[in-house]
């Protein structure tokens, strides 16, 4: 039965893969179109082609999707938005999902994956965790992005959760982004995504429901670093006790 079992999922990550990979070969194009529009359009553009193509790849991938909150997002306001991390598969839906224009920080290594660095990069604020430099620059280019009216996405853990821990301890950057522009940070959790694509089992994909919870924003408005952290973190972690399949 383990050994079916296996199989099967293996053969779902197969499918998977392939999908998604035929799925963004189709939409290059519309993806490279979005270049000659400026920001926040560009964005906005972007984010409609590839909101359309991560639903196909979730829905054809056996899987499904529950976007909820979106009413947390004011009109004409834009946010620092954070996430919680634990699988690949919170990029395709954190950022495509997420209410109006948005870039998400990614990792530079993606830029080496043939043909994906052409949508990664166009959703993403590049950093090299290993260059103090690009560190300070991509500090440098989220400030670009809230000051062009977009949303900022952040992954506060820093990188994806691989133990039994609902999260992992939160990196300072997005609340000193938030005291420094004064930018409302709205909470956000994704559910599911863990079970479906598990580290440390290689070819593996088990079909599943994902949710993306928007909470609403909290004010860093006579806050500290620490106290915003603090704030954030427990609505994550509670919701995500609760709410986890």
């Amino acid at each position: 039965m383990n050994f079916l079992k296996k199989l099967f999922f293996g053969a779902c990550a197969v499918w998977g893969i392939i999908i998604f990979t035929l799925l963004m070969i189709l939409f290059i194009p519309a993806f490279l179109f979005t270049d000659i529009y400026k920001e926040p359009k560009k964005s906005e553009n972007f984010l409609k082609v590839s909101k359309l193509w991560n639903w196909l790849f979730i829905y054809l991938s056996g899987s499904s999707l529950k976007v909820s909150g979106k009413q947390h997002f004011a009109k004409d306001q834009n946010y620092i938005v954070i996430y919680n991390h634990n699988s690949f598969l919170d990029v395709p839906i954190s950022c495509p999902f997420t209410p109006g224009a948005n870039k998400t920080i990614g990792k530079i290594e993606m830029m080496k994956i043939p043909l994906f660095s052409i949508p990664y990069k166009r959703g993403s604020v590049l950093i090299d965790r290993k260059s103090k430099t690009s560190r300070f620059n991509s500090y440098s280019a989220m400030l670009s992005v809230l000051n062009a009216g977009m949303h900022m996405g952040v992954y506060p853990e820093g990188t994806r959760n691989k133990t039994t821990e609902p999260l992992l301890p939160f990196k300072p950057g997005a609340f000193k982004l938030a005291i420094e522009t004064g930018k409302s940070i709205i909470p956000a959790v994704i559910t599911g995504t863990r079970k479906a694509l598990p580290s440390g089992k290689g070819m593996y994909y088990v079909p599943g429901k994902f949710t993306l919870t928007f909470f609403a924003p909290i004010s860093p408005a006579g806050n500290t670093e620490e106290a915003l952290s603090k704030a954030c973190f427990d609505i994550m972690y509670n919701a995500y006790v609760a709410n986890q399949p």
